[in-house]
């Protein structure tokens, strides 16, 4: 198992930027989020421009000097495009790849022939849930979304239909279940049990999958009835392709970074020293990055090769793909430094501090305490690693089974409600082509459902067992 601890997360924190006591840090934050949502939703600025001056905004009413502020949200920028940009950069190519090529198509028009109607959400929930086993979420969005797009568009379906139930499958999969960052480090600050836990998540996961996926994409397909954007679409291949990939040479570039991420995780897991040098080697073959990048590599090989392109030719597939995502890749950055600013200016510390004498069970404890560092930080991470910290005492005396329902209590907590404050709220807005309150009644209710019925599933487990 991964050797991360709450502690040793804590050695790396910084002090706040602000001294600020917790009812103006409150009040901040509440100001800060109102600045971003006013000025997109009523002045229809760019959520780039949006971002940058709510986190200046946040840092000027908690009283933080301008320099800190501007240090933190360019340290959160700067830090966000650094891991997730680099993957939608990936993700960009290989999309363009898979669809210049034809292998796109090839996938879609399997899918199409093999689930149609009723049973489509239901296939989408299944591959998302299955890629996204290994995957961090964001890397799951990148290979999923131009398969969800092209679906919809060729199957005349709602795109909410079809991306909901696909959105649903990458995030349960990324809050409950190891290997996922998350879950890991609650694991290891809980003292739970990794295969014990693994079992129960996926026991949680299967009916909450189920609910927040293709039974809410009805009603989230009603409330907001979009078009998959243009520009996000693959454009079909031209005609002048005399050939395309084969439907199992592009399933399986597709699903070649999803394999090197599991057998990493299970290399971790089996051989557990970092001296090891198997384990070395997978864990920079299984890294969000390189896994991708391989898929890229092979698939100019596997795809554009596969359909007769030239050196040039993929030169060009390469460049094209790059332009559309400068936008979101600005967006999702703001939104990385905006969640760290709040978490600089001390806020996951001020909700730690409200909920420090409450008295309730340990698992809905665990549970609320996330949601407080979720709604206040946006970073799921953040709320997993604080609120497993605090309640760590509580596990001491539990049995493995409780101890693992904890884990997975603090997992669920931290999916709840992601807004304004959360990169991964802007990406699902960028990528669908939905403004903030479409975003706000599909994306975040589907969080929220994920969570709350999370929650109902554990607490009925920790009556049983």
């Amino acid at each position: 198992m991964t050797s991360l601890s709450v502690e040793t997360l804590a050695a790396d924190a910084v002090e706040p930027i602000t001294s600020a006591g917790n009812a103006q840090l409150g009040i901040a934050v509440l100001a800060g989020i109102a600045v971003i949502v006013v000025l997109i939703t009523k002045f229809k600025m760019h959520a780039f421009l949006a971002l940058t001056i709510g986190s200046l905004a946040l840092g000027s009413f908690a009283g933080a000097a301008p320099a800190k502020t501007i240090a933190s949200f360019t340290a959160g920028l700067g830090s966000t495009v650094a891991g997730v940009g680099v993957l939608i950069a990936l993700g960009a190519i290989l999309g363009k790849l898979l669809a210049d090529s034809g292998g796109a198509d090839q996938i879609v028009d399997t899918i199409l022939a093999k689930a149609s109607g009723r049973a489509m959400p239901w296939a989408m929930v299944l591959i998302a849930s299955i890629i996204g086993l290994p995957l961090f979420f964001e890397v799951g969005i990148v290979l999923m979304i131009p398969v969800v797009l092209l679906v919809a568009k060729r199957g005349n379906y709602s795109v909410m239909r079809i991306g909901i139930p696909a959105l649903a499958g990458l995030s349960v999969m990324h809050g409950l279940i190891p290997p996922h960052p998350g879950p890991l480090v609650a694991i290891d600050a809980l003292g739970a049990n990794l295969g014990v836990t693994l079992a129960l998540g996926v026991l949680v996961a299967i009916p909450t999958v189920i609910i927040a996926g293709p039974l809410f994409s009805r009603y989230a397909a009603r409330w907001v009835d979009i078009e998959a954007p243009e520009k996000m679409i693959p454009q079909r291949p031209s005609e002048d392709l005399d050939r395309r990939p084969s439907f199992g040479a592009t399933l399986a570039t597709i699903l070649l970074p999803v394999v090197l991420m599991l057998v990493k995780a299970l290399v971790d897991i089996v051989v557990d020293d970092p001296e090891n040098g198997v384990q070395q080697v997978t864990d920079v073959i299984g890294s969000p990055m390189i896994a991708l990048l391989a898929a890229v590599i092979v698939g100019m090989f596997t795809l554009g090769r596969a359909a007769g392109f030239t050196k040039g030719r993929l030169s060009t597939t390469v460049e094209k793909s790059l332009a559309p995502i400068a936008g979101v890749l600005l967006i999702v950055g703001a939104g990385g430094g905006f969640k760290q600013t709040l978490i600089d200016a001390g806020v996951g510390q001020m909700i730690l501090d409200f909920s420090e004498n409450w008295s309730i069970p340990a698992v809905l404890l665990g549970w609320l305490i996330a949601v407080g560092i979720r709604l206040a930080t946006g970073s799921a991470t953040v709320a997993t690693i604080s609120a497993a910290g605090l309640v760590a005492p509580l596990a001491a005396d539990m049995s493995t089974t409780h101890a693992a329902l904890l884990v997975l209590a603090v997992g669920a907590g931290s999916l709840f409600f992601s807004h304004v404050n959360d990169a991964g709220f802007w990406l699902v807005k960028e990528y669908f082509g939905m403004d903030v309150g479409q975003t706000v009644k599909t994306w975040s209710v589907m969080e929220t459902i994920i969570s709350v019925v999370s929650l109902v599933f554990i607490l009925l487990l920790s009556l049983i067992l």
